[in-house]
């Protein structure tokens, strides 16, 4: 199967997990970049930040027609992220191949774990000071993850957005495209003499096509539970994360 078809295929598939959930696309396009198109790990969290940002940016306009953005938070949230980003995006090429690889492996699992569990229910318990607190915490724990890996870090932005800032799974979704956006902008700032070795004629059609699949991801969450979506996205991240975890060890 030629690079074009894989490039395509695999940003389909990365558009529709960005836009149904919020999150997760990235980690399915490093592994894809790695194991399908050849690309190395270095390389591939640059090119992975530039699909996301990309298609992230559109599921956000997708979601945001809907009101289903709420900016005000999701700014806050993200802009605790954003000297994180840019530090960890700096750090990312002095690292190992097989570190990299690695804690890519580790965090997909530790997502699908996350998803595979029971969410809980969104509660306006804690106090707003304490509230603000946790989200400044877990916005710039996001933002390092982004710069380091190459991952929007929707992912894990979804279910903090639900039991930190108490929003409903909606809200959520459509609010972390905001932080993924803002995190992989900030990230790309550090990378910018990385991305001259990236090959465009794959990232072109891989960008392409996750761009048209996050219209259908958002149209397939308005008909399919959340949760079946997330048990197969979660199912298919174990089997990502064991492979790479294998692949670094040997």
């Amino acid at each position: 199967m030629s690079a074009l078809i894989l490039a395509l295929l695999a940003g389909a598939v990365v558009g529709l997990a960005l836009g149904a959930l919020g999150g997760g696309g990235s980690v399915l396009a490093v592994p894809a970049l790695i194991y399908l198109l050849g690309f190395t790990p270095a390389a591939a969290t640059t090119a992975g930040l530039v699909i996301v940002t990309a298609t992230s940016l559109t599921a956000l306009y997708a979601h945001a027609r809907t009101g289903n953005v709420r900016w005000r938070a999701g700014a806050l949230f993200a802009a605790a992220g954003l000297l994180p980003a840019a530090a960890a995006g700096a750090a990312a090429a002095r690292l190992p191949q097989s570190v990299l690889t690695a804690a890519f492996a580790a965090i997909a699992a530790l997502a699908a774990a996350g998803m595979l569990r029971p969410g809980p229910a969104a509660t306006g318990s804690a106090a707003g000071g304490a509230r603000a607190v946790k989200a400044a915490g877990t916005g710039a724990g996001l933002g390092a993850l982004t710069g380091l890996l190459g991952v929007g870090g929707g992912f894990l932005a979804v279910p903090a957005l639900v039991t930190v800032v108490a929003f409903e799974m909606q809200a959520a979704v459509g609010t972390s495209l905001l932080v993924i956006s803002a995190n992989s902008l900030a990230s790309l700032a550090t990378r910018g003499a990385t991305t001259a070795g990236i090959d465009w004629t794959v990232i072109g059609p891989f960008t392409g096509a996750a761009v048209l699949g996050a219209w259908d991801g958002k149209r397939l969450a308005a008909r399919v539970t959340g949760t079946l979506l997330q048990r197969t996205f979660a199912v298919v991240l174990l089997v990502v994360a064991a492979l790479m975890l294998i692949d670094a060890l040997t």
